[in-house]
């Protein structure tokens, strides 16, 4: 089955079914699809409007933080955070959040505010989004508390009949049943589908080459995107001049313009133009460039025959929480005298195969895996054992360990529509993934689409 160009270029190389993909299309609107966050302790963000009654020991009285449900259409996350800041007048480091949710969507997620009183929050205008308080509690909001994140998806502009789109569905979600769920690569976004360069961008970074960084960041421009950004990043990329991009480049450019501002006073302060940018983005550059390894380290291990939901000797496995939740830093290599034991724990579940993100404090699998991870790292121009860490690099480059497949839970096909004109139909899914990955390498399996960016990824 081919593999679309844009999944080669980020590391996706194989697909893990072979039933047909239903085609279609996501996204034609942010309704068809929301993101509902879910804490450790079950509560759900709602998009509808619901708010819960307690939420990880959230009070009435009056604590540091209070705890809110963010919902926001058609907003980055990090873009809805600076504004929210913004209408409360306060700094922009004063709101977390627990997770990044995707931007063309309908989101609902936790964030806590720091120093601010319920009646301030409600004062909050920005055009569609919405800050609902929900009670003080005594910590800020970070990646512990997140479990995952519900999804209600509706494909579009299938061009199959409504009986051979759930016979295609059924025979996927059947298929990765029997793997355990899908395999875990980083999804499309992790990257920007439209203009996939974040990890290009990480690569440079890693290897201490800002301003190479800065201009694949600033000025590599996309036959995807907008043609107004695309020619503003053509010209930047000829001339090198920043105080005329910042002229150019549209206001929807934020982070570029962000970059551009510190640029167009200080030319060669590439370092100084990064860290103009919010430390979570920072760190994302560099995380982007390991996620791209991991997709190729898993690519290989599916297209060599190694399983996904069994070890081999050399694999790294991690423990498993009650939650489902896998514990990457409770992980130990296999050897030959464990492999039938720890197999065993594998099929019940107790344990997970996983692989490494690679990074300073990240070793490499050993035994086969271990040694497809080195050619990969080979191919990539990555050396092993002589990673540096810089300024920039240090921001996300520690590394550690993702399991090679993640569960897929509760996943249901709510309904299948003929369209009105007769022709092909539409389809709703709903499903529950943990955090950390991602609602389109489902899709992607099921869709098998020919051209994620047309099709919406």
């Amino acid at each position: 089955m081919p593999i679309p160009e844009i999944d080669k270029l980020l590391g996706i190389e194989v697909y893990a079914t072979t039933s047909e993909g239903i085609g279609g299309a996501i996204r034609e609107s942010a309704d068809d699809f929301v993101v509902e966050e879910v804490l450790v302790d079950g509560s759900k963000a709602s998009a509808d409007g619901s708010v819960p009654n307690r939420v990880i020991g959230s009070t009435p009285q009056k604590q540091r933080y209070l705890l809110c449900v963010l919902v926001k259409r058609n907003w980055d996350t990090f873009i809805a955070v600076k504004n929210i800041a913004k209408s409360l007048g306060i700094d922009q480091a004063r709101v977390q959040f627990a997770g990044i949710k995707d931007a063309k969507a309908v989101t609902a997620q936790y964030v806590t505010i720091e120093n601010v009183l319920m009646e301030d929050v409600a004062k909050v205008n920005v055009k569609d989004i919405e800050v609902r308080p929900v009670g003080y509690v005594r910590e800020m909001l970070s990646l512990f508390y997140l479990l995952g994140n519900n999804f209600t998806i509706t494909i579009k502009s299938i061009k199959d009949s409504e009986a051979t789109t759930k016979e295609h569905i059924a025979q996927t979600v059947q298929e990765l049943e029997g793997l355990g769920g899908i395999p875990n690569f980083f999804g499309h976004q992790r990257f920007g589908t439209t203009r996939p360069v974040t990890h290009l961008v990480g690569k440079a970074l890693v290897q201490g080459d800002f301003e190479e960084a800065a201009m694949l960041f600033l000025a590599k421009p996309s036959v995807h995107e907008h043609p107004a950004s695309r020619q503003a990043r053509q010209e930047l990329e000829t001339t090198k001049n920043f105080k005329q991009a910042l002229e150019n480049f549209p206001k929807q450019l934020r982070f570029e313009r962000l970059m551009l501002n510190h640029l167009a006073d200080n030319p060669s302060d590439f370092i100084g133009a990064f860290q103009s940018l919010p430390l979570k983005l920072q760190a994302l550059f560099v995380q982007a460039h390991q996620s791209y390894l991991f997709n190729r380290f898993l690519s290989e291990r599916v297209k060599r025959g190694l399983p996904l939901n069994e070890v081999v000797v050399g694999d790294y496995v991690v423990g498993v929480e009650r939650s489902g939740l896998p514990m990457t830093t409770v992980a130990k290599i296999v050897v030959a005298e464990n492999l039938a034991e720890v197999n065993a724990q594998v099929k019940t579940g107790r344990l997970r195969v996983a692989l490494p993100i690679f990074g300073v404090k990240q070793k490499l699998s050993q035994g086969i895996m271990g040694q497809i991870e080195n050619e990969v790292l080979e191919q990539e121009g990555v050396e092993a054992d002589n990673l540096q860490v810089n300024v920039l690099s240090r921001m996300g480059g520690k590394g550690g360990l993702r399991t090679a497949v993640t569960p897929i839970k509760d996943i249901k096909l709510q309904n299948v529509l003929k369209k009105s004109d007769g022709e092909g139909c539409q389809a709703q899914l709903s499903f529950m993934l943990l955090r950390g990955s991602y609602a389109t390498v489902v899709l992607r399996e099921i869709m098998k689409p020919s051209d994620p960016i047309t099709a919406g990824f």
